[in-house]
């Protein structure tokens, strides 16, 4: 059964490298590939809830404030994720990830009150300077590292509070309201902005793409994810997920061809933060087991 969970694990990582792929085959521009794969995905929820599984929906006034407060960080994380891809490409948007690692490193302590984690913060400060050597190197794509950078923040914020609510009401609920909240935030402020009215000028062939982006490889992965809990620990599904970028920049390399290849510098910094961030995780493994 572990070998199993295992799989299915490293094939929702897969399917998550796989979105930075398609948010460059959408044509659409971020604001408006967000808003739809936040409506299709908490569409594909809650019918896999209610229908399905036949489940309630209701959470309280309280937890919906907060996961509507975390949701509107998720917005913000993958508009910010889809549009350094629009502006640099695939590989950029996917190296800055890895700064999610530092970020949360202070971040984490600072919300669940404990001791910051020395260890964390040095791995970040080396991710650090491997960003700064892409930046150096890939001047070109400033626009997209700055982008990259904000994803980074706001994925570490919707990480952080999201694991907060975990236990408070069910997995598939806290999925649901995050991303309904987030679409709902979304076009209110579009709504006073005007830009609502800009949300019908996408083809029928992104609509596709869209759709197939909110279900296969946003709302199974997600739902998936928590179910695999059952059978792996938190720090084995921590340590794959950082596999993405590793799987996004191959699969980038060879369907995107020229566009997508970087200059030697990038693959060895962008290797040198996966390995970081991989020998921070066994580290803190080896220490678990001793304490244990």
């Amino acid at each position: 059964m572990h070998k199993l969970a295992l799989f299915r694990l490293h094939l929702i990582v897969f399917l998550w490298g796989f979105t930075a792929i398609l948010g460059k085959l959408i044509h659409a521009n971020a604001e408006i590939l967000v808003f739809y794969r936040m409506l299709f995905a908490a569409i594909c929820l809650f019918v896999f809830i209610r229908v399905f599984k036949k489940d309630s929906i209701k959470v309280s006034k309280n937890i919906f404030f907060q996961l509507a407060a975390i949701g509107f960080s998720m917005a913000l994380h993958w508009y910010c994720f889809f549009h350094s891809i629009k502006i640099s490409n695939v590989s950029i948007a996917l190296s800055c990830l890895s700064l999610s690692t530092l970020f949360a490193s202070i971040l984490e302590p600072i919300i669940f009150k404990r001791k910051i984690d020395v260890s964390e913060v040095v791995m970040g400060m080396v991710i650090v300077a491997c960003i700064l050597l892409i930046f150096k190197t890939e001047f070109q794509y400033k626009e997209g590292i700055f982008y990259g950078v904000l994803c980074a923040i706001f994925g570490t914020i919707f990480s952080v509070f999201n694991g907060k609510m975990f236990g408070k009401t069910s997995s598939g609920n806290i999925i649901f309201y995050e991303i309904f909240c987030g679409w709902f935030i979304l076009m209110v402020i579009y709504l006073f902005t005007g830009q609502i009215f800009s949300m019908n000028e996408i083809s029928y062939r992104d609509i596709a793409l869209i759709c197939l982006l909110a279900s296969v490889f946003t709302a199974v992965p997600m739902l998936e994810s928590v179910n695999l809990m059952k059978y792996i620990s938190p720090f084995t599904l921590i340590l794959t997920v950082n596999l993405e970028p590793v799987y996004g920049i191959i699969l980038a390399f060879f369907i995107f061809g020229e566009s997508e290849h970087m200059s030697p510098i990038f693959y060895i910094a962008s290797g040198v933060m996966i390995l970081a961030i991989i020998a921070n995780g066994l580290i803190k493994a080896k220490k678990q087991k001793t304490l244990n």
